[in-house]
């Protein structure tokens, strides 16, 4: 019972903490190029970088199963370089949780390095400073409390993630299953008590992070 009680949890997490850190490196990279970058397209593509926070989250499931399924352009690749598809694995989950969490972190970090004065790059540029520099002593330590705060709400979407992991990574007890799923599963199982236990870890984890970008907030 231990074991099963846990197991979903554990499962959360590690899906959430590794779609971070996925999140994490692509959404500076990104805000970045977006900021410092000026392009034809480049309102396209931010539209296109933000649709998951507009759209449902199994809308996004089916594009992931057309995009990255047995059949799709690039899950035939994989199947073909590593004989196994995305779905139905953690692998899968973890995709799933980076693409509806990626919006957050990446208009979060944008927003810093958007309202960085570039007053204090010339300066750095006058002194020497090359763009690796500049983007790893300057911007990116100006830009962390919005780093701090991407980084929540992107572990806080991952790990509450539920439309598009049940299309795409499934509901496999043990497996696929996560924290949302098993809370549906024991609520139509009618496990109030179970489902109350999930729900309440949920609700403190949430209050905790929240509580945390609030005081930092008003710090700032």
């Amino acid at each position: 019972m231990k074991s099963s009680f846990w197991q979903p949890i554990e499962l959360s997490l590690l899906i959430a903490i590794s779609a971070t850190l996925f999140v994490i490196i692509l959404g500076i990279v990104t805000a970045w190029f977006m900021t410092k970058k000026e392009f034809p397209g480049k309102v396209i593509i931010e539209v296109i970088l933000l649709l998951p926070i507009v759209l449902p989250p199994t809308v996004i499931g089916f594009l992931l199963i057309m995009l990255f399924g047995k059949k799709g352009v690039i899950g035939k690749a994989l199947d073909f370089s590593f004989g196994q598809s995305l779905m139905f694995t953690v692998s899968g989950a973890i995709l799933a949780a980076v693409v509806v969490a990626f919006p957050l972190m990446y208009q979060s970090v944008k927003n810093g390095f958007a309202s960085m004065d570039p007053l204090i790059e010339d300066a750095a540029r006058v002194d020497g400073a090359n763009s690796w520099r500049l983007f790893r002593h300057i911007s990116l330590p100006l830009c962390s409390p919005f780093l701090v705060t991407g980084t929540i709400l992107s572990f806080a979407r991952a790990l509450g993630e539920f439309g598009a992991t049940i299309m795409f990574a499934g509901n496999i007890p043990g497996q696929t299953q996560t924290l949302p799923l098993a809370i549906y599963v024991a609520f139509e199982s009618n496990k109030l008590a179970l489902a109350w236990s999930w729900v309440m870890m949920m609700v403190i984890i949430s209050f905790v992070m929240l509580l945390f970008i609030q005081k930092r907030a008003r710090r700032s």
